[in-house]
């Protein structure tokens, strides 16, 4: 907890220092804390909500967005929401999986291997993102909308990874627990690190290979210490931006109104773009020097062979909730 009083402390002396006209004049003040950095789609997505509520609110409530983990780091977001440090925040959906191990169905290697899958198992209320949307409730924070961020690649230095051959021996970054299943399945070394101390750790050599989203790549310009792309295309990664629900229920019927429309168009603006923002990422790596691998047939066998285990690890340790959204992600 004292790290969440100093973030609040560091966030008023910024919130003073940087407070807009709008936000002295608000009724009301939201603060959302974002890992990535404002020009990562994640941050134009929040900016797109921003907008939303203090136009819609005539200027009644004000958002202010803290990007780059300079208040939480990603892993500290869950807690810092659920505590009412900060009323809300955006956190990759796998920061979750403490309290809901089940959230971690969406890193099951290859379970959700297509656009229309993944649609299907995050549509609101949908078998799949609705129990655990009500399961993430009870850490005392309230889902207002899901980020797409696209599909999980590998990151590499002097070739690609062809195949789990290339994994062993290999210290690889990680952002969940069924990543790191998978890796260790693979005859590599998992280490969970947080994506905003990606860049330093690839830079120090803590870690020789590194999976994130193809738009991390670009947001955080990671060209600039890997140099090769292997798109394994193995889970669907997603982020949700949080609000503390002591906070939420104290608002207004007309103050929720507002900020939940602005929260459903956000969330299908960032979807429907995805695969736009992941080929011009694709594209920018490229012009950036790096090298794109696409697997073969034989080298994803491989990979969807390896992943077996990883499946009856996660029903083994996810309980009755674990076992209700695989079985429904299964049947998309």
């Amino acid at each position: 907890m004292k790290k969440f009083a100093l973030a609040a402390a560091l966030m008023a002396a910024v919130g003073f220092t940087g407070m807009t006209h709008s936000a002295i004049a608000a009724d009301l003040t939201l603060r959302i804390s974002l890992q990535l950095p404002m020009k990562s789609h994640l941050g134009q997505n929040l900016l797109m909500f921003k907008n939303e509520v203090e136009e819609k609110s005539n200027g009644d409530i004000a958002v202010e967005i803290y990007d780059s983990a300079q208040l939480y780091k990603d892993k500290e977001v869950p807690a810092a929401v659920g505590s009412g440090a900060i009323e809300m925040g955006v956190a990759s959906l796998t920061r979750y999986v403490g309290d809901v191990p089940a959230v971690d169905v969406f890193y099951q290697p290859f379970l959700l291997d297509s656009e229309e899958k993944v649609r299907a198992a995050v549509a609101k209320g949908s078998p799949v993102r609705g129990p655990l949307d009500e399961a993430i409730a009870d850490t005392g924070a309230t889902v207002l909308w899901w980020q797409a961020y696209g599909g999980s690649i590998m990151l590499s230095n002097g070739g690609p990874i062809k195949g789990p051959e290339g994994l062993k021996g290999q210290k690889v970054r990680v952002f969940s627990k069924t990543q790191g299943d998978f890796i260790s399945a693979a005859g590599g070394a998992p280490t969970l690190i947080s994506g905003s101390e990606q860049y330093i750790a690839y830079q120090r050599g803590t870690v020789d290979v590194g999976m994130t989203g193809m738009s991390g790549v670009k947001s955080r310009q990671l060209w600039e210490v890997m140099d090769t792309v292997t798109a394994t295309n193995d889970a669907d990664v997603e982020f949700i931006v949080v609000i503390n629900t002591d906070f939420w229920n104290g608002l207004s019927d007309a103050q929720r109104d507002i900020i939940s429309t602005a929260a459903m168009n956000a969330e299908k603006d960032v979807r429907d773009r995805m695969s736009s923002i992941e080929a011009e990422a694709y594209e920018e790596a490229k012009a950036n020097g790096m090298t794109v691998y696409t697997p073969t047939e034989e080298e994803m066998a491989a990979w969807r062979e390896v992943a077996k285990p990883v499946y009856e690890e996660f029903l083994s340790h996810t309980g009755d909730l674990g076992k209700q959204v695989f079985d429904a992600a299964s049947k998309l």
